[in-house]
């Protein structure tokens, strides 16, 4: 497990416009719903948007796949959904919703009909969500329910997380624990003897950049896919960071 060094960054939140900050629930939209696992540990490891551990990463079970009709080629990353199951006799009464945040992709199942087992074929939007969330919203054993899902903000706590991979010449960062719209649509980073350097996407919640920044403290800049709000964490990463190592800025959305 990689070690989390958290220093102070100074840490700026901006805005592209009064409304940019601010992201409201959308309205409610019709999917179906399925969950994968059982409720041990080991289903909260791994996944297409590189979060690693749920549980150490901030995310633990209450977690979906998301067809890549809503996954979009991981910019869905990190978006978080309140879902209530509709419609059907293994619903819940009172129709009770959860909230998860999507951290993996449900692939296309070509070989079996979109309504009869391919349930994350495109275009349908569908939900693979993990069995602790499933079962707060319906009977298990229905194996997939009807259900209604509109997106709200992530409310997330104990600050922004990078983990780093790569090597001397190419930093890969993955990002976890974003507040607010939850998800990144651009990121750069800047040394302490650089200017901005911009990243280009690499997959799911990864940014990479194709520069030599060893031996600099590190600073990034992302900005959110929904809500164009862009965040400025300075000298998250000391001039003696390394690989393999997350570093953490110290901020809540709430």
């Amino acid at each position: 497990m990689a070690s989390i060094i958290t220093p102070l960054p100074l840490l700026l939140i901006l805005a592209s416009t009064a409304a940019a900050a601010v992201f409201q629930p959308s309205p409610w939209f019709l999917a179906h719903a399925t969950f994968y696992g059982d409720q041990t540990a080991s289903e909260t490891m791994g996944g297409a948007c590189g979060y690693g551990n749920l549980f150490v990463n901030g995310y633990g079970t209450d977690t979906a796949a998301l067809s890549s009709t809503l996954f979009n080629n991981g910019y869905a990353c990190g978006q978080c959904y309140q879902i209530r199951c509709v419609s059907s006799p293994n619903c819940f009464r009172g129709s009770p919703f959860t909230t998860v945040t999507a951290t993996n992709l449900c692939p296309p199942n070509w070989g079996e009909d979109s309504n009869n087992g391919g349930w994350c074929n495109p275009p349908r939007a569908h939900f693979d969500m993990s069995k602790p969330a499933f079962m707060k919203i319906a009977n298990w054993k229905a194996g997939i329910v009807p259900v209604m899902y509109r997106r709200v903000p992530c409310m997330k706590k104990g600050g922004l997380r990078f983990q780093f991979q790569g090597n001397g010449y190419w930093l890969l960062v993955y990002v976890m624990n974003v507040g607010g719209g939850g998800d990144i649509s651009g990121m750069s980073v800047k040394g302490s003897k650089t200017g901005w350097i911009a990243m280009s996407h690499n997959w799911g919640a990864s940014y990479q950049a194709f520069s030599r920044l060893g031996g600099q403290s590190l600073s990034f800049r992302l900005t959110s896919y929904t809500t164009k709000q862009t965040i400025v964490a300075y000298d998250v990463a000391p001039s003696n960071w390394n690989v393999g190592l997350t570093y953490q800025a110290n901020v809540n959305f709430t």
